[in-house]
């Protein structure tokens, strides 16, 4: 399997966690995060309204690599994400050593998608991962995915 095959099957379960935040009231980002052998090692979904708005599956992500992989296990794992990751959840990829990230729409897009649709942007300014955590591998945004995750966000804010 190449590699854009195994990424594409990653991003699909994001695109799924994405959609369960969604069903539950929630803003629409789910991530997947994958060893070096190809095998998932944990999932998470946005679950922000908890009433913890720094629950975000990435960061979810990061703090359960910490608790449970090695340095290396974390180094070589991959993160699959619905979203690209806000300056938080960049940091806290970047302070828990984790490897390459792949996500399906970038910060930019969902910006202009938020502005398109006259909704209010975020609290915190977003910026490329690459100014948070400028050694980590970065693929996105995934042609085709961002769009299905245009779509989530487009039920969210009604654009």
């Amino acid at each position: 399997m190449q590699d854009a095959d195994i990424d594409a099957r990653h991003l699909e379960r994001c695109v799924s966690l994405a959609q369960e935040a969604l069903e539950a009231g929630d803003e629409p980002f789910g991530s997947v995060l994958v060893g070096a052998d190809g095998r998932v090692l944990h999932e998470a979904r946005n679950r922000a309204n908890t009433g913890d708005p720094t629950e975000h599956p990435e960061f979810a992500l990061a703090r359960w690599a910490a608790r449970n992989l090695s340095p290396e296990d974390r180094r070589a794992a991959t993160v699959y994400t619905s979203g690209e990751h806000c300056p938080m959840c960049a940091a806290a990829h970047g302070w828990a050593g984790l490897g390459r990230i792949v996500y399906a729409s970038s910060s930019a897009q969902l910006g202009a998608w938020m502005a398109e649709w006259g909704a209010a942007p975020g609290p915190v300014e977003t910026l490329p991962i690459q100014k948070i955590a400028s050694g980590v591998p970065v693929t996105g945004p995934v042609a085709g995915f961002d769009d299905r995750i245009r779509e989530l966000h487009r039920r969210l804010h009604g654009g």
